[in-house]
């Protein structure tokens, strides 16, 4: 039985750029940053007196795009993975960005799993975009593109904005082409800037001026280079990742994927860290070719074993699993409605005849009044520990995390 239904987004590949350094791009480098405001890199501030101020380590103003629901997951992501001075933010009037003050190496936030897409974020108190082609105003914007080059090589970029097609943004993706060297593809860039209205900055109460984002390396952080074999149905990885951290990870769990699809999921958890076994198991002989082909693209085909059976049925070597983790089908894609309620019930059943005493059952599920009904009759097996609702490509699965009683 295959994965649940979650597309993935698509991602660009490219090489290194045949970039040229300006030479007045890094003398200005400017600031105008603020912690959690959306505002811009580190910059070079005066001391009183007109003394210099201390310098330390580079400051970069970071956002992170997410699925709505997982802020909190990919917040806690940050903290491990980044370790931020302070935690980051919400994005003011969004629900799908946080924003922090990042001072590593920006190729650091390449390793978040749980993120959409990360940007260099810069603030510019004007009143419209064609006042960011002056020259200092282009300067941070140029370099922040370097910032995005030598983090994750592109060899072209776009805009995503309104009105990208205007004469100031022509003037201005020539001001980032003559710097760069990248050549500017409206349709299919690698590289993204986005231009938008301010969320923060100075002079909000006159006007809230304009952010430049630009996006950390050529594809989204959510594309995962490892997918070499689309399914019809496969987990979004950025959930798969989610539902990794949800139920917890240590290396000496032994894993159980029931229901495994294209191995999304293993995959995602066997590169969170490493695990004592490993199994998925689904009758579908097509859905486990495509996961032997991603688990050999992630070079994990050693650390899994695939087993074509029926994951509500069939016995299922190797355990007792600390973990496991499910994603049943929805629609009419692999099932259909008229069966969800035998497939929740089934794979409850399943997966507690499976789990050591104390383990955990992670289930992503669309079918969430199935799934809270099957709940309610499986109480004897199953505490629920946590329910996160997320949403994607206008669909709401919510995920499940259960305790075996």
């Amino acid at each position: 039985m295959s994965g649940g239904r979650q597309g993935r987004e698509p991602g660009r590949h490219g090489g290194r750029p045949a970039a040229r350094r300006p030479g007045g791009a890094d003398r200005h480098r400017t600031g105008g940053g603020r912690a959690g405001s959306g505002g811009g890199g580190g910059g070079r501030g005066r001391a009183g007196g007109g003394s210099p101020a201390p310098t330390g380590p580079k400051a970069t103003t970071v956002e992170l795009t997410f699925l709505p629901g997982l802020a909190d997951v990919l917040a806690a992501e940050v903290a491990e993975a980044l370790a931020p001075a302070k935690p980051p933010v919400a994005v003011a009037g969004r629900d799908d960005a946080l924003v922090l003050r990042h001072t590593g190496p920006l190729a650091d936030v390449l390793r978040l799993r749980t993120a959409v897409a990360a940007f260099v974020s810069l603030h510019f108190d004007v009143p419209r975009p064609k006042s960011l082609t002056s020259g200092d105003h282009l300067a941070r914007i140029v370099a922040a593109v370097y910032d995005s080059l030598r983090a994750g090589g592109s060899s072209s970029f776009r805009f995503e904005a309104a009105g990208s097609d205007s004469a100031a943004f022509a003037r201005l993706a020539e001001g980032i082409r003559a710097a760069t060297g990248l050549q500017h593809d409206e349709k299919d860039g690698q590289l993204v800037v986005r231009v938008r209205r301010g969320t923060g900055g100075t002079s909000r109460t006159v006007d809230p001026g304009w952010d430049v984002l630009v996006r950390v390396g050529p594809r989204p952080l959510s594309a995962r280079t490892w997918r070499v074999a689309d399914y019809p149905g496969a987990v979004n990885a950025t959930i798969a990742a989610a539902m990794v951290r949800l139920g917890g990870v240590a290396p000496t769990d032994r894993v159980l994927n029931l229901m495994c699809g294209s191995g999304t999921l293993l995959v995602e958890r066997l590169l969170a860290a490493p695990a004592a076994a490993a199994v998925g198991v689904d009758n579908a002989a097509d859905a486990l070719a495509a996961a032997a082909a991603n688990l050999d693209a992630a070079s994990l085909t050693r650390r899994v074993t695939l087993v074509e059976a029926d994951a509500l049925t069939a016995p299922v070597d190797g355990g007792p699993f600390d973990v496991v983790y499910a994603d049943p089908p929805w629609g009419t894609l692999h099932g259909s409605h008229s069966t969800a309620a035998d497939v929740h019930a089934g794979l409850l059943r399943a997966a507690h005849r499976v789990t050591a005493d104390g383990g955990t059952l992670v289930v992503l599920t669309h079918e969430i009044t199935v799934m809270e009904r099957c709940l309610r009759e499986a109480d004897a097996l199953w505490t629920p520990r946590d329910t996160v609702r997320v949403f994607a490509k206008g669909h709401h699965p919510r995920v499940y995390v259960l305790s075996k009683r």
